[in-house]
Order: C-alpha cells, then sequence, then structure tokens
C-alpha cells in the first residue's frame, strides 16, 4: 500500500537512504546495498535480532540502530535469516517516510476497509511500533487480513491491496533452512495434503492459512506464553488444517 500511494518508490529502495541517522559510526559498506526487498524476504545478510539474540536487542536503547549495526553473517539477498530486527526496520522506514505512525497508517489503511479494530501494541524507546511482533488482532480481524489476500486485495467489492503485491507475496524468494519451505513477502509458502498453501505464523502458534484453490481461509490463534509448546506444534496445525478443515472445504 506505501508503494501505491508513493511513500516508497519499490521494492528495490535502499534501507540505508531511508534510515540514514540510524546507521552505526563506522557502517560496514554493505549496509548500502541492502533493500525494502532483503527485508521484506528476511534476506539483509544482517546477524540475528531473533532467537538467542532476542533478548538483548528488545532490551537495547535503541533497536534501529541496534539491528543495523549487527555484523554480516551472509551477503545481502543471499540467504534466509529468521530475524524480527528486519521487519522493524520496515515499521522505521515506513514511519520515518510516511510522517504517520505505523499504527496510524495499519488502522488507516487495514483497519478502516476492513472494518477492524487495530489495537496500539509494542513500541521501541523511539516510539516505533514493533515490526515483527505483539500486535494483539482478534481471529476475526486475521481472518478478513487472510480473506483480502485470498480475493486478490479485494474485500467487499473494494480494493485494498495491489493484486500485484498479493502475486508477489506469494512468489517465493528464498527458502527456509530449518523446514524446508519456501518464503515470498513476509509469507510461508508449502504443500498440504496435496494443495499450495499460504501461511502466515506468528509467535506460539498464531495462524492464518489461505487455501487458494479450495477457496479457504482460516485463522488459529494459540497459547503465547508457549512459544514452542512442543518440537512438532506447527506440524500439528498443519494436520488439523489437513484432516480436518481441508476435507470440509472440498465437500462445501
Amino acid at each position: 500500500i506505501a508503494i501505491a500511494r508513493g511513500v516508497f518508490s519499490g521494492t528495490g529502495q535502499k534501507i540505508a537512504a531511508l534510515l540514514p541517522d540510524a546507521l552505526p559510526d563506522r557502517p560496514d559498506p554493505r549496509l548500502q546495498a541492502i533493500t525494502l526487498d532483503h527485508l521484506l524476504t528476511m534476506r539483509a545478510g544482517l546477524e540475528r535480532t531473533s532467537g538467542p539474540n532476542y533478548g538483548g536487542w528488545v532490551q537495547s536503547a535503541n533497536w534501529v540502530r541496534n539491528a543495523l549495526a549487527r555484523p554480516f553473517v551472509a551477503e545481502p539477498g543471499a540467504r534466509f535469516l529468521y530475524s524480527t530486527g528486519s521487519f522493524h526496520l520496515l515499521s522505521a522506514a515506513l514511519t520515518r517516510a510516511s510522517g504517520r505512525s505505523t499504527l496510524e497508517l495499519a488502522r488507516d489503511w487495514l483497519g478502516v476497509p476492513l472494518d477492524i479494530a487495530v489495537p496500539p501494541w509494542t513500541q521501541d524507546p523511539q516510539g516505533i511500533y514493533m515490526g515483527g511482533n505483539n500486535m494483539a488482532l482478534t481471529p476475526g480481524a486475521m481472518l478478513r487480513f487472510g480473506e483480502t489476500y485470498r480475493r486478490g486485495g479485494m474485500f467487499n467489492g473494494a480494493r485494498v491491496l495491489p493484486e500485484a503485491w498479493v502475486r508477489d507475496s506469494w512468489t517465493p524468494q528464498t527458502r527456509l533452512p530449518f523446514s524446508g519451505d519456501l518464503y515470498g513477502y513476509g509469507w510461508f509458502l508449502t504443500e498440504i495434503a496435496g494443495q499450495p498453501v499460504r501461511y502466515a505464523r506468528g509467535y506460539g502458534g498464531q495462524m492464518i492459512y489461505v487455501v487458494p484453490q479450495l477457496r479457504l481461509s482460516v485463522a488459529i490463534t494459540s497459547d503465547p506464553t508457549l512459544p514452542a509448546r512442543s518440537a512438532g506444534y506447527v506440524g500439528d496445525l498443519h494436520g488439523f488444517l489437513a484432516d480436518h478443515l481441508m476435507p470440509l472445504a472440498r465437500d462445501s
């Protein structure tokens, strides 16, 4: 939506030019190569802020500067490195380029057309809304988001997302090392029970599934205080979709 409205010029826009005052004092020259596309596909190449690095990152005085000051562990655009910091950099860039908070934009660009509530969520020490975690949408709101994607960016007959963006979001860009699933722009791409499935995966097992060929969208929430739950919990959710929900869609 930001690209369609001219806030960003495109996914090839460089993050260093959008956030010049957040760069470290002696920046690695490779920071100049990181684009919005690299952040959207988790291929920035910077050391991750997730996993064992997450606690130190969110306790830092400036999350944006901390993320950009991390050492490179891969070249920009090379490989998938799951990092909440990548999407927080997107939130910071969106805030800077638009002059409005990510919360304001989410309410205006998604909340109003989808008729959903978008409550405030976690902000960093500079007041930037967290780009990768801790939103508090209802299952109904999650479902409407998934349905909007399933319908090519349309909701109740009105265009919410550019159709080309939906297509690009679901175009494989990289592959996850831990599951083998593909990844587009924020969406995981896989096959379940013989059907192409797109899913958004949140901390602790918050899921949005879209199965286009079955005209099926599903929202599932889980206990967020149990992030791992068990080694195969996401597999259990995939199985629930395959064994119980997809057959209902086929029969409807």
